[in-house]
């Protein structure tokens, strides 16, 4: 059985930084890529960041460029989504997601899913 776990979401101000951490199971986890998604209510879920498995990085949302980084702990099975600068638009459900090595934007692509952590970002 495969399990995605994320966790590390919380209300923060704007300008405060987050730590979201993404713990997958039950996959040969330094085959796959992950990718960081987040919905807002009334709002299509996006991609955000991808980590492929050499560690490069995709960017499918320009605003979090500069602000936003992916990281990956293969040891530990592990992706990490640093968030500083935080912003009230910011503010979503973030769910990781694993495919199979390549990354990719789009939600139909990935078949395994966390169940997400908040993210709220307050002025």
């Amino acid at each position: 059985q495969v399990q995605v776990v994320e966790s590390g979401g919380g209300l923060v101000q704007a300008g405060g930084s987050l730590r979201l951490t993404c713990t997958a199971s039950g996959l040969p986890f330094d085959t796959y890529s992950l990718t960081w998604f987040r919905q807002a209510p009334g709002k299509e879920r996006e991609g955000v960041l991808c980590v492929f498995l050499n560690g490069g990085t995709v960017y499918y949302e320009d605003s979090v460029k500069g602000r936003f980084a992916i990281s990956r702990d293969n040891a530990q099975s592990t992706v990490y989504l640093q968030m500083n600068s935080l912003k009230p638009e910011d503010t979503a459900m973030y769910h990781c997601a694993a495919r199979y090595y390549s990354c990719s934007g789009s939600t139909a692509d990935y078949p395994y899913w966390g169940q997400g952590t908040q993210v709220t970002v307050s002025s």
